[in-house]
């Protein structure tokens, strides 16, 4: 994909910094490793001679002008994820929508306010230390 890095070594990041001109990105990891990749992907390095300069140009104007159209929407808004990836997330909607569902349906066949509904913000703090 454009813009998507995986491998295998990629499950636990901790802290992730730019470059100072942002070209790159800096990620620590929990195996003590720190990686550079590029910012941008499919980004050509190095030097580049100005008609490719000129292309690029010329070509990231097009995208710009045309962004609303269907057409081009749909190509810039396609990403090619691994299918292990996709499968989990895809997984995790399902669960997060049921669970969502479960808990409308108890408070619509239960007494009103016998079920206090936690908020979101609420629901991701498990603890607080003092």
């Amino acid at each position: 994909s454009r813009e998507v890095y995986t491998t295998k070594r990629m499950q636990r990041v901790f802290a992730v910094r730019f470059s100072g001109d942002a070209t790159y990105v800096f990620s620590g990891s929990d195996d003590m490793n720190v990686r550079c990749w590029k910012a941008k992907a499919s980004e050509q390095l190095g030097i580049r001679l100005p008609r490719e300069k000129h292309k690029q140009a010329y070509n990231d104007a097009l995208l710009e002008r045309y962004k609303h159209m269907p057409e081009v929407k749909r190509i810039v808004r396609h990403r090619h994820l691994p299918a292990a990836i996709y499968k989990a997330a895809k997984m995790r909607r399902t669960v997060v929508e049921s669970d969502k569902r479960k808990l409308q349906r108890r408070i619509e066949h239960s007494a009103p306010g016998s079920i206090v509904v936690q908020t979101e913000r609420k629901k991701k703090i498990l603890a607080q230390v003092e």
